[in-house]
């Protein structure tokens, strides 16, 4: 199977489970909402990564100076394994400082969605206490 026919099957197969309903309206067939929002759940997650974050920060350099210094006493003494462990430390910390900046995008990612979520809600309580719809919501 050629990559358009497999892309074409994908899509279509997408396209025919596709369902979103909001507002807690009943799906046709049963069912219900398919879209939530925790905010506690999300808070917890964001303050796991924030908190994993500023122990990598700490955590991920402890051995750093030790190991800059064993490898330049190997290289020193003339091994070959000096220039390897060096190597290897400017890897981890390279890992370190992208693993460091995953967290902070995570944490401050559901802190904005958070945010976000919180004053859409308002604006559209605002704006549906403030329409001629209300009186038929009710």
């Amino acid at each position: 199977m050629s990559f358009d026919e497999e892309w074409s099957a994908a899509r279509a197969a997408a396209g025919s489970n596709a369902a979103m309903w909001l507002n807690q309206a009943p799906a046709p067939g049963g069912g219900g909402a398919d879209l939530a929002l925790n905010q506690d759940q999300i808070g917890a997650i964001g303050s796991e990564a924030y908190e994993l974050h500023t122990r990598l920060q700490t955590g991920g350099k402890h051995a750093a100076t030790a190991t800059t210094e064993a490898a330049g006493a190997l290289t020193r003494e003339g091994f070959a394994s000096g220039a390897a462990l060096l190597k290897a430390n400017t890897v981890w910390e390279g890992q370190v400082k992208t693993l460091v900046a995953a967290c902070a995008t995570i944490s401050n990612g559901l802190n904005y969605s958070l945010s976000s979520h919180a004053k859409d809600e308002q604006q559209l309580h605002a704006d549906f206490t403030a329409s001629a719809i209300d009186t038929y919501l009710t």
